[in-house]
C-alpha cells in the first residue's frame, strides 16, 4: 500500500489526483490532503442549490466537483481529508465500515470515541465529525472521508444555507447535519498540521506493507493538467448540474422584481422577468437578451452590460439584479 501525504491545498488538484490514481495507477493507495477554503459537491448535485453563491464569492471561497456522489461539505484548512483507492472488492461498494475502520482506530488512540453513523457518518457524542463517500470505475474503488478537526464553523454556516431562491431540480440534495470539531474533543489539542501527521504515522505503522510514495514530476503534470482541463472549470463545476428552474424576487424602493430561469447545461434557456416596476422598453427585450446566455455572473453582467438596464426596469443597478440571478 502506498501511502502519499499530498501538501497541495488547491481543491482543483487535489481532485484531480484522487481521479488521477483511481483511473491511470494501479495498486493500493492512501492519500491525505487538505483544502484551502472550499465548497466540495457530490457529482449529482444542483451546485446552485447547495451553495450560497453571494457569500461564497465574498469570501472568495471556490466551488468544486468531485467525482463521488453525496452531499455539499466545506473543507478549509482546518480540515484533514483521507483517500483510499484499491481494487474493487466483492462488498466494497457501500461498505464504509472497512474503510472507516482504521480512522476510528486513530481516533480512539487519540482518545476520542467515534461511531459510524447511519450511510457514511462518523459521530463524536451524536454529532457529525466526518461524511464519507465512495466512486467505483474500471475494477477499482476510492473511498473518501472528511475529518472536522478545526474547520470555520462560520463559513461552513454561511455558504452552505439554503438561497432565498426557490429551486426545483432533481440534484441530489444534501442532508444537514449537527455538526462538531475534533479538537473540541480530542484531550490533548494541536495544530491541524500535527493531527494531519500523526493519523500519517498510524497509517505508517498500522500494516506492514505501507510504505511513502512521493508523486514524480511527471505525475504532477499529468494531474495539473487534468485539474485545469476538468476540476478548475466552471463546465464542471457549473454546467454540469441537473436541469434546474431558479425563482428569486425582491422588493427595492422602486418597486418588486420577480425573475424566474429555466436552466439546462449551465445555459438559462428561458428567462422571464415579473414586477410592478416601470419601464419604458419592453421587458420582454430584456428576457431576450438573456436567454442562452451561461447561468454564470460574468456572463449575466456582459449580457446586460450591452444595454441601459434603466430603460426597462426603471430605478435598478446592475447589482440589484444580478443579485436575482
Amino acid at each position: 500500500m502506498h501511502l502519499i501525504y499530498n501538501q497541495s491545498t488547491d481543491p482543483a488538484f487535489n481532485l484531480a489526483l484522487e481521479e488521477y490514481v483511481l483511473t491511470r495507477l494501479t495498486g493500493e493507495f492512501i492519500l491525505l490532503w487538505r483544502n484551502a477554503r472550499a465548497v466540495i459537491i457530490g457529482r449529482n448535485q444542483n451546485a446552485v442549490e447547495e451553495v450560497d453563491m453571494d457569500y461564497a464569492r465574498e469570501q472568495n471561497i471556490s466551488v468544486n466537483r468531485r467525482m463521488s456522489g453525496g452531499g455539499a461539505v466545506f473543507h478549509d484548512l482546518g480540515n484533514v481529508n483521507y483517500t483510499v483507492i484499491k481494487e474493487q472488492g466483492e462488498d466494497d461498494f457501500g461498505g464504509y465500515a472497512e474503510f472507516t475502520g482504521p480512522v476510528i482506530a486513530f481516533l480512539a488512540e487519540m482518545g476520542v470515541v467515534v461511531e459510524l453513523s447511519g450511510r457514511n457518518d462518523l459521530t463524536v457524542e451524536g454529532m457529525k465529525i466526518s461524511g464519507n463517500a465512495q466512486a467505483s470505475k474500471n475494477g477499482r474503488i476510492m473511498h473518501h472521508g472528511t475529518l472536522l478537526y478545526d474547520v470555520s464553523v462560520g463559513d461552513l454556516a454561511g455558504v452552505l444555507r439554503p438561497n432565498q431562491a426557490k429551486i426545483s431540480s432533481k440534484g441530489i440534495k444534501s442532508v444537514r447535519s449537527r455538526v462538531t470539531n475534533l479538537v473540541e474533543h480530542l484531550p490533548e489539542k494541536m495544530e491541524p498540521e500535527e493531527f494531519l501527521r500523526r493519523l500519517y504515522d498510524f497509517y505508517l505503522r498500522s500494516r506492514s506493507d505501507v510504505v511513502e510514495r512521493r508523486l514524480t514530476e511527471e505525475e504532477i503534470a499529468a494531474v495539473r493538467k487534468l485539474a485545469d482541463e476538468k476540476y478548475a472549470t466552471w463546465e464542471w463545476n457549473f454546467g454540469y448540474s441537473p436541469k434546474y428552474d431558479l425563482q428569486k424576487d425582491q422588493r427595492f424602493d422602486f418597486g418588486t422584481v420577480d425573475v424566474r430561469l429555466s436552466v439546462s447545461a449551465g445555459v438559462m434557456k428561458e428567462v422571464k422577468i415579473f414586477g410592478d416596476f416601470f419601464g419604458m422598453e419592453e421587458i420582454a427585450g430584456l428576457e431576450e437578451l438573456l436567454t442562452g446566455v451561461l447561468h454564470r455572473r460574468e456572463a449575466i453582467e456582459q449580457a446586460l452590460a450591452q444595454v441601459d438596464l434603466g430603460q426597462y426596469i426603471h430605478g435598478i443597478s446592475m447589482e440589484q439584479l444580478l443579485s436575482l440571478f
